[in-house]
């Protein structure tokens, strides 16, 4: 790996090893995939303003999140059966997270348990995502099973009442591979899962189906009342549900387009951050993921309002190169790369970074 120094090398070569079903799936978006691109793309529409002679011969780069510190504002967002990728999938993740001193957050469709992550990276912070299912007595037991293995928050998905359709999954007629299994869902744990893949023709849609599409606002108090752990809102996009988080309890909320996954043409997260940060940033801890790849996107970010930002496809183009030490590689990359964008624009820490440091590129058209 010592020829990788970005990103970018790791997709690239993680594109060439991985099997096409396993590729096509995590590198896919919805429909057309225009918000995929645009997750990307509208990171250079917004411009970083440095500010000069500054000292920043001392830099520090951690923060804190919900009371944790951290060794730097940029995580692990969740993603399914990791275990195409590496054999040791999320476990390898974790431990990567936990060595960097960031934060794992876990999906809940994974190739490896709960207690399995748990007691790879005992000392990782780790966060749970969750669905509330049609039957609520599946997520109660994953609550419970998250709460006995040390996950310090939920991260519920609230933008997937059902998966959106993607085409490439449904041209391939996506599966998990048979060596592998869900691994949260095997035993006791189990839930029908229709691996023929009707009507989509990908199983992981019909996976989908079992996710409980009448949840509203009124269903977080009932999540809340069966769980003392924080509990965290990803995918809300707009003010209006920003406001809501707000009126529930949230104790944070993950701007988020679930990856470009769900519908073509919502907004990339970037661009949907500043008006959830300017609703609701003095009352709750904003993040986002989407897009990042670089550290000026976490600068950006930074400075548009979000506390921490989090990866996903990264990740796994490092786990697929590298499995443990690929995903070391990629924060370490992102770490590093974020230093510089930060000490070189004139920010020693992460609280010198401010709103007046990043424009839309619309400001420099109206001068």
């Amino acid at each position: 790996m010592d020829e990788l120094v970005c990103v970018k090398d790791f997709e690239d070569l993680a594109y060439k090893l991985l099997p096409r079903n396993t590729l096509d799936y995590y590198r896919s978006g919805a429909g057309r995939q225009e918000t995929l691109a645009n997750n990307r793309n509208a990171f250079s529409k917004y411009k970083i303003r440095p500010r000069c002679l500054r000292n920043v011969a001392k830099r520090d780069v951690s923060t804190t999140i919900l009371g944790e510190k951290i060794s730097m504002p940029v995580g692990i967002s969740p993603t399914a059966m990791q275990r195409m990728a590496h054999p040791e999938g999320e476990c390898a993740n974790a431990r990567a997270a936990e060595y960097m001193g960031t934060i794992y957050t876990l999906s809940t469709i994974a190739t490896s348990s709960i207690e399995e992550v748990a007691a790879a990276a005992p000392r990782a912070i780790k966060w749970f995502q969750l669905y509330i299912y049609n039957d609520r007595n599946v997520t109660v037991n994953l609550v419970r099973r998250a709460e006995a293995a040390g996950f310090k928050a939920l991260v519920l998905t609230v933008d997937t009442p059902f998966f959106g359709l993607r085409l490439a999954d449904m041209r391939n007629r996506f599966k998990l591979p048979p060596y592998l299994r869900l691994a949260n869902f095997e035993g006791q744990n189990s839930i029908q899962v229709n691996i023929k893949g009707e009507n989509t023709e990908s199983a992981l849609n019909n996976l989908g189906n079992l996710f409980d599409a009448s949840v509203e606002w009124d269903d977080i108090e009932w999540l809340k009342s069966i769980t003392y752990l924080p509990i965290i809102l990803k995918g809300i996009l707009t003010a209006e549900d920003a406001l809501r988080a707000v009126d529930v309890g949230a104790a944070g909320i993950l701007v988020s387009n679930h990856g470009a996954r769900q519908v073509d043409g919502w907004p990339a997260s970037i661009e949907a951050l500043p008006e959830i940060v300017d609703t609701v940033g003095d009352i709750l801890e904003i993040y986002m993921d989407g897009g990042i790849t670089d550290g000026t996107d976490v600068f950006k970010a930074l400075a548009l309002g979000a506390k921490m930002v989090f990866m996903g496809r990264p990740a796994l183009w490092g786990l697929t190169c590298g499995g443990e030490d690929g995903v070391k590689k990629i924060l370490s990359i992102l770490k590093t790369d974020f230093e510089y964008a930060m000490a070189i624009s004139g920010c020693a820490n992460v609280n010198e970074i401010n709103r007046s440091m990043v424009v839309h590129e619309s400001y420099y058209s109206k001068l």
